[in-house]
C-alpha cells in the first residue's frame, strides 16, 4: 500500500507592481478596477477544480465577509476552510474552522480535509510566509496589476527565494507562477 501524496500548498493571489496585496486601508479597489481577459495561464476555474481545502487569515476573511454583497463571488467556496486567527469571530459559516498557532500544528488536519487535492492559501502575505517558513508553501501564483500603492499589506512577509515556472498576460495583469525554493538567510 502506498502512502497518500502530500497536497501542493499554493498561494494564488494578486499584487500591485510595488508588492502590496491591499492598500493601507485594506482596500482592493485598485485590483477590482483592472481589466482582465480570458488568457490566464491558470484560469480560476481550473485552479479551483484542484483545491481541496482553503486557508485564510483574519484580515482577508473580514474583507471578504464585508464585501460579500458588493463583490460578485466574494466567498463562494465550498471546500473546507481554515481561518487562522487569535480573534474569534462572533459567528462562522458552515465549513469554516477557526484555528490558531503555527501552520505545522494543523498540517495533518488541513491535509486530511483536502482529500488528496491542493491547499489554497488565500491570504494574507504574512500567513503565506508562515506556511513557507514551515515548509508548507510550494507555489506562488501571482497576478501583478499595473498600479503602485506606496504602502499596504505586503505580498509575502519575509525573504524567500523563488524560481519562475511560467509567466503570461491576462488583460492588464502580468501573471507569474513560482516554485518556492526556501527562506533566504
Amino acid at each position: 500500500m502506498t502512502a497518500p501524496t502530500r497536497p501542493t500548498y499554493r498561494f494564488y493571489t494578486a499584487t500591485s507592481l510595488d508588492g502590496f496585496l491591499a492598500d493601507e486601508h485594506d482596500s482592493l479597489d485598485w485590483l477590482l478596477s483592472q481589466p482582465t481577459g480570458d488568457q490566464s495561464i491558470l484560469p480560476m476555474d481550473d485552479f479551483m477544480a484542484g483545491v481541496g481545502a482553503i486557508v485564510t487569515g483574519r484580515t482577508t476573511y473580514d474583507w471578504v465577509q464585508g464585501h460579500a454583497d458588493t463583490v460578485e463571488g466574494a466567498w463562494v467556496f465550498t471546500q473546507p476552510t481554515f481561518l487562522f486567527t487569535h480573534r474569534a469571530p462572533t459567528q462562522l459559516p458552515d465549513g469554516i474552522t477557526q484555528v490558531s498557532g503555527a501552520p505545522a500544528e494543523h498540517r495533518t488536519t488541513i491535509e486530511e480535509a483536502a482529500h488528496g487535492k491542493d491547499v489554497w492559501i488565500v491570504g494574507g502575505g504574512d500567513l503565506a510566509a508562515e506556511f513557507a517558513r514551515a515548509g508548507m508553501l510550494d507555489e506562488l501564483f501571482v497576478s501583478i496589476a499595473p498600479v503602485t500603492l506606496g504602502a499596504g499589506r505586503p505580498l509575502l512577509g519575509g525573504r524567500f527565494d523563488l524560481e519562475l515556472q511560467e509567466h503570461g498576460v491576462n488583460g492588464a495583469l502580468l501573471e507569474a507562477r513560482y516554485a518556492v525554493v526556501g527562506e533566504r538567510d
